[in-house]
């Protein structure tokens, strides 16, 4: 885990909405293919929402990122939350793509608060993908209905 999350985020701390996760110590799931690792997840149930921290298909485009999403989905609404949301950032263009065609929606832009991230997580790129200037954080959400079944541990 430690290695993914370095790799793929510079470091095990991920900064959203002005709070730092050490990545490395939240629930987690690793999904595998043939026996190795092909993605990561890490997540932060909290009330009603749960929070999807980082997402990470290692073979991308084989649905692992998919599988990933819809197991902390099945999570949270066993742990009764109401939305599953997430932070990205307005560089990045292909995780906007993935999650809208999952279901999530955005439902707000935090202007600059990545320029405030940055007070906490320095390392921060200042420009992203696509050669985009990384300002702002894109809050997405996908609504969770709760079922009965998922309430008696049956997700």
């Amino acid at each position: 885990m430690e290695r993914v999350l370095c790799d793929r985020w510079g470091a095990t701390a991920v900064v959203s909405r002005g709070r730092v996760h050490d990545a490395l110590h939240l629930p987690a799931l690793i999904a595998e293919r043939a026996g190795m690792s092909s993605g990561l997840v890490t997540y932060q149930v909290d009330g009603p929402g749960c929070e999807l921290v980082t997402l990470d298909a290692l073979t991308p485009y084989q649905g692992t990122g998919t599988v990933l999403v819809e197991a902390v989905a099945r999570i949270a609404r066993g742990a009764r939350c109401t939305r599953l949301w997430l932070i990205t950032t307005n560089d990045n263009l292909d995780a906007l793509r993935f999650y809208q065609r999952r279901g999530f929606v955005l439902v707000a832009v935090h202007r600059d608060a990545v320029t405030r991230a940055r007070q906490l997580k320095p390392s921060i790129s200042l420009v992203g993908r696509h050669g985009i200037p990384i300002r702002d954080e894109l809050e997405l959400e996908r609504p969770l209905r709760v079922s009965e079944r998922a309430g008696r541990g049956d997700p």
